[in-house]
């Protein structure tokens, strides 16, 4: 081999080396790093929205995980409520399970499954008189908490009343019929 084959090889080398560590160097300068997904986070809340078909009303009401609200003849019962922090794109959803109270006073599941707040229309029950669907899931509400609702109510004596004193026991009347419960 020649010097100049020898040359002409060892720059081939280095340039080769030198354009693969640039295209990597490029190559990583393009691809966004992985971005790091947040944790959800776990709302007490989740807001709705329905609408009566028959009068063309649209109420927003808020429901407390693991309570039941009903809206019409729908009884609405979200399991739990995820959403993103406001740094991420939203990602709103939660689990809802959504029965219909029927003429015969029958309590019917009507659906179970996730809703999406972004996409109102991919899981929102569709009944023949009522539409409801996720608006979003919130920490706060202006409707009390279940509990503080309890807890503001007066508290009632659900103990069992005490005895009033007795009588000593006298002789029964022999025309008075036994009262005494023997069973």
């Amino acid at each position: 081999m020649s010097i100049f084959s020898r040359i002409a090889m060892g720059g081939m080398t280095a340039a080769a080396v030198s354009v693969a560590t640039w295209t990597a160097a490029f190559a990583a300068a393009q691809t966004p790093a992985a971005p790091v997904a947040a944790d959800r986070i776990t709302n007490p809340v989740a807001e709705f929205a329905g609408i009566d078909k028959i009068t063309g009303r649209i109420i927003t009401f808020d429901v407390y995980v693991d309570e039941t609200v009903q809206f019409g003849a729908l009884q609405v019962t979200p399991r739990i409520c995820y959403s993103r922090p406001e740094t991420e794109e939203p990602k709103t959803d939660s689990f809802v399970e959504v029965d219909e109270i029927t003429l015969d006073r029958k309590i019917r599941r009507i659906f179970t499954g996730w809703m999406f707040a972004e996409s109102p229309g991919l899981n929102a029950v569709e009944h023949a008189v009522y539409d409801v669907w996720l608006k979003g899931c919130k920490q706060k509400s202006d409707v009390p908490a279940p509990d503080a609702a309890k807890a503001g109510t007066p508290k009632v004596e659900t103990s069992k009343p005490k005895a009033a004193a007795v009588p000593e026991a006298t002789d029964p009347d022999a025309t008075e019929p036994d009262t005494t419960d023997t069973n």
